[in-house]
């Protein structure tokens, strides 16, 4: 068997476990049955996007290439300034029960942030610029990531909405990708990205509202409606690795690191989900005030 081909399977499902246990209750109950008490599954969640800001910003600026200037060194104050607003949010279970308007001024800045990519680039090419969509991509919707979960004040309830995101993420990439091979004719951005199709986008959003089906209907105690949160997610998900393409096509960058053997680095592997996070983020604010 191809070397390669193992070396990705491998790092692969240790990717998939990492966000399993860290996205559901599973990762406590493991910890906690080997040493009773030991940690909270909000933790692990907190802990696990504490890890892809991190690293996603270092790659991050990798990528766009840095000059000298100043602005190289204020990236993660800045990112981590962002992250801990709304960490207090996360630890005193502010989210769910209490909206503010920056919220949506963050939003709007995650949609400016891909404007330019693809119709300003040059905008980007100066430091200030690379600081500015460096701080939007990658600060904001790990920060908003954080208000995904529904908490309780009450008690430590922790449900999983970000494990299905990346379930219906998952599923959407797999199911476009395939219907894409056997029936894909038409390119949606051959400059971009050569392998997406309309037919397998197609495919992606009928098959992944067809598991949406399913989990809205076992898993009633999660946010929303699902079958609007996976349409959501198979309409938006093409267009996080349409994003994450241009961004490294603009710099001349094959793979955004190799953390991850064989898959490349965490933007590679997040790239879908930077983009969903700020959607069903919208979404579950509108779905509860309207």
């Amino acid at each position: 068997m191809d070397k390669n081909l193992i070396q990705r399977t491998l790092s692969g499902l240790v990717y998939v476990a990492v966000i399993f246990l860290c996205t559901t209750p599973f990762g406590a109950q493991l910890l906690n049955g080997i040493s009773p008490g030991f940690v909270k599954q909000q933790y692990l969640f907190y802990g696990l996007m504490s890890f892809f800001l991190l690293a996603g910003t270092w790659e991050c600026i990798r990528i766009m290439q840095f000059g000298k200037g100043y602005e190289k060194w204020i990236v993660f104050p800045i990112v981590l300034f962002i992250f801990y607003t709304f960490s207090k949010r996360f630890f005193h279970h502010d989210f769910y029960f209490n909206f503010r308007l920056y919220e949506i001024l963050a939003l709007s800045l995650v949609v400016i942030a891909v404007v330019t990519l693809f119709k300003f680039s040059s905008e980007l090419y100066f430091d200030s610029g690379k600081l500015i969509f460096t701080v939007i991509y990658v600060g904001l919707p790990f920060s908003l990531a954080l208000g995904l979960p529904k908490f309780s004040n009450f008690d430590d309830t922790f449900t999983l909405e970000v494990f299905f995101l990346f379930l219906l993420i998952w599923s959407s990439d797999t199911f476009a990708y395939l219907t894409g091979k056997f029936f894909g004719k038409h390119k949606m951005a051959p400059k971009i990205s050569p392998k997406k199709t309309w037919e397998g986008y197609a495919g992606g959003v009928v098959l992944t509202l067809i598991l949406s089906y399913f989990v809205e209907l076992y898993q009633p105690q999660l946010r929303g409606n699902w079958m609007i949160v996976g349409f959501l997610i198979a309409a938006f998900a093409p267009l996080g690795d349409l994003v994450e393409s241009q961004l490294k096509r603009n710099f001349g960058v094959k793979d955004s690191g190799n953390i991850i053997p064989g898959h490349g680095g965490i933007l590679d592997r997040l790239d879908s989900f930077i983009i969903c996070v700020p959607v069903v983020y919208l979404y579950f604010i509108l779905e509860k005030f309207i």
